[in-house]
């Protein structure tokens, strides 16, 4: 009797807790796939070194005028852009310094091509038409560890001198380690739904890449205290959270506040420095500037402590 061969990868394996998910009732579906998403943090917190020497490959990058690229496919690579796209409004940062490429192109985030994961060549090419160099960091996503695509990206970035990084849920080939600088490897265990990756590994992703920017823009000035202070404010909700951060810090009513930013050029920090030191927006931004980016250093004094929200404050 012949028996199927067995796939060594964690993230292709059966999970026993969900074998009869197919029998249950939406609420029972409900129930397992939480029981499993449960573990995703933990198998993230056991990763917290590796996840922080990242931060510190990515803070270096920025510092010395680099890039972030993330690479992958399907929904690694989708993650990729999407945390990518978040960082220009939350941090204020210029599009080109963290690039997401997805195999398939950008026509890939809304329409599986999930052949365009199998072509190594592909991904090393992508790595060369970035003219990737010593001052990056390619950050390859891989749920299973084996994606030619991935590995094709990370061996000519490690090629050209670029640092690496590797997130996977499964443990990766020993020959791709070679090409790593860092190796993140939650392991959350089989699926709900076999081999669909879109679902733990896919949390666990967004976790990871939501610390690694994070962690790197605060390391880069990009906080003062926990506030966004270099926020880019694209939209009405973002003017109104501008508006709020320097009310709350200089304790000036909205008008004021909304004036200060106007003058500091829509910048929230030097709106702050300028009310706060009472000085002009050049001025401001020197002080930014000497304090290497840092609103706390450059104000002398930590934000004010988080205060419960008032009952209204309509916005004019």
């Amino acid at each position: 009797m012949s028996h199927p061969p067995l796939d060594p990868r964690l993230t292709e394996q059966r999970n026993p807790a969900t074998a009869e998910i197919d029998l249950a009732d939406t609420l029972a579906i409900v129930d397992l796939m939480n029981a499993q998403d449960r573990q995703v943090p933990e198998a993230v917190h056991a990763c917290r070194r590796e996840i922080a020497q990242a931060i510190e490959l990515v803070e270096a990058a920025f510092r010395a005028g680099g890039h972030l690229y993330y690479v992958g496919a399907g929904t690694s690579g989708r993650l990729g852009v999407l945390d990518a796209a978040e960082c220009p409004p939350t941090f204020g940062t210029p599009p080109e310094l963290v690039q997401g490429i997805v195999a398939g192109g950008y026509a890939a985030l809304v329409k599986s091509a999930e052949g365009a994961e199998d072509d190594f060549d592909a991904g090393a090419a992508a790595v060369e038409g970035k003219e990737v160099g010593a001052k990056d960091v390619v950050f390859g996503i891989a749920a299973s560890g084996t994606t030619p695509y991935v590995r094709g990206a990370i061996s000519r970035a490690a090629a050209r001198g670029a640092k690496t990084v590797l997130l996977a849920c499964s443990d990766p080939p020993k020959d791709l380690l070679l090409n790593v600088d860092v190796a993140i490897l939650p392991k959350v265990g089989p699926e709900a739904l076999t081999g669909s990756t879109r679902l733990k590994a896919g949390t666990a992703t967004k976790l990871v890449l939501n610390t690694v920017t994070t962690g790197a823009m605060i390391r880069w000035g990009k906080a003062y205290g926990n506030l966004m202070v270099d926020l880019v404010a694209l939209s009405d909700k973002l003017k109104d959270r501008g508006e709020r951060i320097v009310m709350e810090v200089c304790s000036v009513p909205r008008q004021a506040a909304r004036a200060a930013i106007a003058g500091a050029k829509g910048r929230v920090k030097t709106a702050i420095v300028m009310l706060k030191r009472g000085v002009d927006r050049e001025s401001a931004e020197r002080l930014v500037a000497e304090a290497g980016g840092y609103a706390r250093q450059a104000i002398g004094a930590p934000p004010p402590p988080a205060q419960p929200p008032p009952p209204g404050d309509a916005r004019d």
